[in-house]
């Protein structure tokens, strides 16, 4: 054990949280090894915080990391002597993963949950959340479980704290060939980078049963479209692809076109206007949860169901709705995989998406990627305004809901857009905000095209073509843009109001500007907040996703800004 070397970057403390030392020279290393088991919390300029939970140790469990490797890792790298006590607790938390097996029932239709723990078995037996799902008790350690259940019985299970090791298998389901191209279709080379070959290898596992459930957590513009596309490559087989808007759809279509050998035969769209169902079928979140009065069913739900399909790709599965939760814990039989910028839910139902998508695979930081080239390097600025004297005693007046809105609608952010996009005069530009009425004025009086949830889908797409292709420099948008819009020339995005303190949507309009650029792969970051008032205390908490991945908000004064 260690006792005490000053050249060590980690202080292991005793409440599981890990401090790094970002400039010490075993950072890389060190690094790579922690992003197998604890959970990233800050990583400000110079020390990295890291977390160790349950969850993170069990994703560890899950992607075939020992307990000794990580109490070796930890006891080789801390500047002080672990707390002997978070050596006993790392062990603890392993051995409870894999301690309950999913597995097929010889002989029968069945699946079988197992265990070498007599006590374990008796208390599961008895457990109130899961003896419903458990069919028949085959013996004092074995149980038979409906493969309707598989999913059910996970969700169960991680919540009492024996997350179960799914070692059930995946059905092949339709066989479907698809390569990457060389090349796309306008010529130009195109190859998997080095960490989007390895996060879909990491995933499919050489196609055994450890492999194919997982998540892979990736900045925005990085490429987490490819990232799937290259697992689609590996599995061979019929996929179902479900994302957040028709835009989004269309540009997965897109990608698929220019870069792997399907058609546009192979490829089905099915939202609120179209229900192609195809080899490769594309839906959104809002068409599958869509109903006519709240005591029905969701007809749409029916789509999981509809073909044999061999994978099913959740896309922003940070996102995703109660009721596809629902349907993907019957559905466990299919491969899955859920992409994402950040595993953060408002909700807290991270343990859901282990159960029911598979445990995290692949983490990369945000700014490990921008210091390597691939996204581009951002700047954030909040930039702080008062609030006009004839607002003020309305905004005191006001109930808390009201006093955000008139702190957000500041009239006076206009002018301050004004001055913003006159110092990056020839630039693309979003301007985004959550009040229609606030950027309807703003594209008003600026002249500039303005998408929100009511433009028709094809005005959206030719919109957002004159933007990619540089027709249109400066563009109005609302919650519309937060997610799966690939912009890949903005490098400036104006916030002038954000959705109270969602750390989700502050990382997604960041994200929207993080593509990487020719030249010098910058990009700018404004948040526009009203001093004193409700405004800028939910930026502070908006912020704190960007903080933690070592982001750092420079605030001025509107009258500092040249």
């Amino acid at each position: 054990m260690t006792a005490f070397c000053a050249t060590n970057p980690l202080i292991v403390q005793g409440d599981h949280t890990i401090l790094v030392e970002v400039d010490n020279p075993l950072y890389p290393v060190v690094r790579d090894q922690l992003v197998r088991f604890a959970e990233l919390v800050k990583s400000p300029e110079h020390i990295h915080t890291y977390r160790i939970t349950p969850l993170s140790i069990w994703n560890a469990c899950a992607a075939g990391v020992k307990a000794a490797e990580i109490t070796d890792v930890l006891d080789a790298y801390a500047k002080y002597a672990v707390p002997a006590h978070v050596n006993v607790e790392i062990r603890d938390f392993a051995t409870r993963y894999g301690r309950l097996r999913l597995t097929r029932r010889e002989g029968s239709e069945d699946l079988l949950l197992s265990t070498n723990d007599l006590p374990l078995a008796e208390e599961i037996s008895r457990n109130r959340h899961v003896a419903p799902f458990l069919a028949q008790r085959l013996s004092p350690t074995e149980f038979s479980v409906n493969p309707f259940n598989r999913g059910r019985i996970k969700q169960a299970l991680i919540k009492t704290g024996f997350p179960a090791e799914d070692l059930a298998g995946y059905i092949a389901g339709e066989s479907m060939s698809l390569a990457l191209r060389g090349e796309t279709l306008s010529q130009q080379s195109f190859v998997l980078r080095p960490y989007q070959l390895a996060a879909a290898e990491i995933f499919h596992a050489g196609g055994s049963d450890r492999g194919g459930s997982g998540v892979i957590v990736l900045p925005c513009g990085a490429g987490k479209t490819i990232v799937g596309m290259a697992c689609m490559s590996q599995i061979q087989s019929s996929t179902l692809i479900l994302t957040t808007s028709v835009t989004a759809i269309r540009q997965w279509t897109a990608e698929l076109l220019d870069k792997t050998t399907l058609t546009k035969d192979d490829i089905g769209e099915y939202s609120g206007s179209v229900k192609n169902i195809r080899p490769v079928t594309l839906a959104t979140y809002q068409i599958m949860t869509y109903r006519t009065r709240k005591e029905e069913d969701f007809p749409h739900l029916t789509l999981f169901n509809s073909r044999s399909w061999g994978l099913i790709i959740y896309d922003e599965v940070h996102l995703l709705p109660a009721p596809v939760f629902q349907i993907t814990a019957s559905i466990q039989a299919r491969r899955r995989l859920g992409l994402t910028a950040t595993l953060v839910r408002e909700d807290g139902r991270e343990d859901d998406v282990f159960a029911l998508i598979g445990p995290k695979k692949v983490d990369i930081p945000w700014k490990e990627m921008e210091s390597q080239g691939w996204i581009a390097e951002a700047k954030c600025h909040e930039i702080r305004l008062p609030l006009k004297e004839d607002l003020r005693m309305p905004y005191a007046l006001a109930d808390a809901r009201q006093k955000f809105r008139i702190a957000s609608e500041n009239p006076d952010k206009q002018a301050l857009v004004r001055k913003i996009l006159k110092r990056h005069e020839g630039e693309q530009v979003l301007l985004i905000g959550l009040y229609i009425d606030q950027i309807k004025d703003i594209a008003s009086e600026l002249q500039i095209p303005l998408l929100t949830g009511t433009t028709a889908q094809r005005k959206r797409d030719a919109v957002y073509a004159d933007f990619k292709e540089g027709r249109v420099k400066i563009l109005a948008v609302s919650k519309i843009a937060n997610f799966a819009v690939d912009l890949p020339d903005a490098s400036v995005a104006i916030q002038i109001s954000g959705t109270f303190g969602s750390r989700q949507e502050e990382a997604q309009r960041l994200g929207r500007i993080l593509r990487p650029k020719n030249g010098r792969n910058q990009a700018h970051f404004y948040n526009l907040v009203t001093r004193d008032t409700v405004e800028q205390d939910f930026a502070l908490k908006r912020q704190l996703f960007l903080c933690e991945q070592g982001y750092e908000y420079v605030i001025l004064d509107a009258a500092e800004l040249q």
